[in-house]
């Protein structure tokens, strides 16, 4: 389904979110706190566009399943002359293919959802991280204000698909998007989940009055 949605997905991020995924992206990699030393590990990177939106990173690693993603994504890292700094590789989230603690810091940008077991990608980054290294998982959530979640939630499960479908050519793909983010656990859940997989200080910061969820913690310098 990726590789199906992959030519029109950039297209349709920026489309379906007004823009404003980008600021979204660039609120979770200032949360890092990035001095330009550190390598960071972009787990469900797709197209790339956080790790090429985290300039402050001294070196990214991007990990996804979807091939045809990554070779958009390849195609945006040459056009920016940043082959250097950027890495994309094949692979699991639940079984990253990264050595144990040589990640400074670790994002997920609303892709966490879309793992098998999320409990299980959420250890692996914690095993990625040194001690005290910092995570920014970027997800979807539902409005909390009155009369505004019932708007989005009509927009999110009727205009979206249906835009999606238009614009991508694709029949499911942007049906499984509001059944993904319904299926994702809430908020306190998933700090939850974040905690038992070694991360302390875990917090969720609603975006743009609860449409996306920034999360945050820090990896347990005890280990997970």
């Amino acid at each position: 389904m990726f590789d199906a949605i992959a030519p029109r997905y950039d297209l349709l991020n920026r489309v379906l979110s007004a823009g404003i995924d980008r600021r979204w992206r660039a609120r979770a990699i200032q949360s890092l706190q990035l001095t330009g030393n550190e390598t960071l590990i972009d787990v469900c990177t797709g197209t790339a566009d956080v790790a090429l939106q985290a300039r402050d990173a001294g070196r990214v690693v991007g990990v996804d399943f979807a091939s045809a993603m990554l070779t958009i994504g390849w195609r945006k890292v040459v056009a920016a002359h940043d082959e250097r700094r950027i890495t994309l590789l094949r692979g699991d989230a639940m079984r990253l293919p990264v050595r144990d603690g040589s990640a400074d810091a670790a994002t997920a940008a609303f892709g966490i959802r879309n793992v098998e077991r999320p409990e299980r990608a959420c250890a692996e980054m914690a095993r990625a991280l040194r001690p005290g290294g910092r995570l920014a998982i970027l997800e979807f959530g539902v409005p909390r204000v009155w009369g505004l979640s019932t708007l989005y939630l009509w927009y999110f499960r009727y205009l979206l698909p249906a835009v999606g479908r238009m614009v991508s050519g694709h029949n499911a793909a942007y049906s499984y998007l509001p059944a993904s983010v319904g299926a994702f656990p809430p908020p306190t859940a998933f700090k939850a989940i974040l905690e038992r997989a070694g991360f302390t200080h875990v917090r969720a910061e609603p975006l743009t009055l609860g449409i996306a969820y920034l999360y945050t913690g820090v990896r347990d310098v005890g280990g997970v």
